[in-house]
């Protein structure tokens, strides 16, 4: 079953949501036009569809003592994939982990509070059992930032 596509309705409460990610029901409602009871069941399924992502994607690792980031394109053995995965889940500074194709496996973005932790945990990625090579690229600075809008 392929993923429910977005209606009107939903184009229109989610650029609300850009513009106001800590409206209220009634403030989205308002600024909609929409029943308060069509937003509140419009936000119960996005939750259980996993359409909204979690808050952690607005925060800045810089903010938390890790100004460097950067992002680390990893060569695995394949059978060891998920085990691979499971280890760098366990890695505090690993921010995400993306499954690519092509000519390399995982794309690794890293938080790190300074050139030297950078160097530590690239090392440690490289201890992981199944990694094969990594190649390090450092975030110079930010050129488009996330953003979804221009699709609604």
């Amino acid at each position: 079953m392929s993923p429910r596509a977005a209606d009107r309705t939903d184009t229109a409460l989610l650029r609300q949501l850009i513009r106001s990610p800590a409206a209220t029901i009634v403030a989205l409602a308002e600024a909609t036009g929409l029943a308060r009871n069509t937003v509140r069941s419009r936000l119960d399924r996005y939750e259980r569809e996993g359409v909204l992502r979690s808050l952690e994607r607005r925060v800045d690792p810089a903010f938390l003592g890790y100004p460097l980031g950067a992002y680390i394109v990893t060569r695995v053995t394949q059978r060891k994939l998920d085990s691979v995965g499971a280890e760098l889940a366990g890695i505090p500074e690993v921010i995400e982990v993306l499954g690519l194709s092509g000519v390399t496996d995982l794309l690794i973005r890293v938080a790190a509070r300074d050139i030297d932790d950078l160097y530590r945990i690239a090392g440690r990625i490289l201890d992981v059992d199944g990694v094969k090579r990594t190649s390090t690229g450092l975030v110079m600075r930010e050129m488009v930032p996330y953003r979804v809008a221009q699709l609604l």
